[in-house]
């Protein structure tokens, strides 16, 4: 037993570093040429260099689709994080049948991947004219409030039902009792279904291609793909403006982190 309590710190160690590696190559290469990151991928910089940031912050034309980015994150985020716990409320706090199946599709919707539905989506919101911005938070909307509903039903199973019958006693509207005092309580989730959802959406490259892919619409995963042609790669550029774009979803991350174990064990099923 005392072998295996002073292995697991080790195996602690490993593991982090194993996944801090990526990090590391990111961080270290973004500061190397094009032919220093093939002769000393590990290695720190020979030749230290910044130039690889200002000229990817050009080729992502990054206030543009950093702002398209931003845009469809933060509305996707809020409706997700608004809708969701409204419909966890009506299905947790309602004991008929219908609230039951409504929770059992939610958490069948789960397990259906974009990639399966990909093709006559895609159809669907062309015929309607949702190729769009719109359409794009639309499709986020509904791809990722199940897991949502999920998470805040199982946080407000820990919420007595007293506190909706005093309120109601004091003349408070359902949607008085909603907003000022049940979502309220529900902000651990909130934050924890919004960093999730945040990190998907802000790093989503397949839905938006398919959706927005025109110039000035772009998001920034859109726009890091032209690093990549067909017969050359910049990875300097690439890895610059990699560290770039995810650094506003880390800052998000860091200010949040507090939040985050709280809501997943409140999302737990009680």
């Amino acid at each position: 037993m005392k072998k295996r309590i002073a292995f697991s710190p080790i195996l602690g160690i490993l593991f982090a570093l194993v996944w801090l590696l990526p990090f590391y190559l990111i961080v270290v290469n973004s500061f190397k040429s094009k032919t220093e990151i093939f002769s000393n991928t590990l290695g720190l910089p020979e030749n230290f260099t910044t130039e690889n940031y200002p000229e990817a912050f050009k080729e992502l034309d990054f206030g543009l689709s950093f702002m398209n980015t931003v845009i469809i994150t933060v509305v996707s985020v809020l409706l997700i994080s608004v809708v969701s716990a409204m419909a966890a409320y009506a299905i947790q706090r309602s004991e008929t049948k219908f609230s039951k199946i409504m929770y059992f599709v939610f958490i069948a919707a789960m397990l259906v991947t974009f990639q399966s539905v990909m093709i006559p989506l895609v159809s669907i919101y062309g015929k309607a004219n949702m190729l769009n911005r719109g359409g794009l938070i639309f499709m986020h909307l509904g791809f990722n409030v199940s897991m949502a509903v999920f998470m805040f039903v199982g946080a407000l199973n820990g919420i007595p039902r007293s506190l909706d019958e005093a309120a109601t006693i004091d003349g408070a509207s359902r949607w008085q009792i909603f907003f000022k005092i049940i979502y309220p309580m529900l902000k651990p989730t909130a934050v924890t279904t919004a960093l999730l959802n945040a990190i998907l959406i802000w790093n989503d490259y397949l839905l938006p291609s398919l959706v927005i892919n025109k110039p000035g619409m772009q998001t920034i995963p859109i726009k890091m793909f032209y690093f990549f042609g067909s017969y050359t790669k910049q990875w300097h550029l690439a890895l610059a403006g990699l560290l770039i774009a995810i650094l506003p979803i880390i800052i998000f991350y860091f200010f949040m982190q507090k939040h985050i174990i709280k809501g997943v064990a409140d999302g737990a099923v009680k």
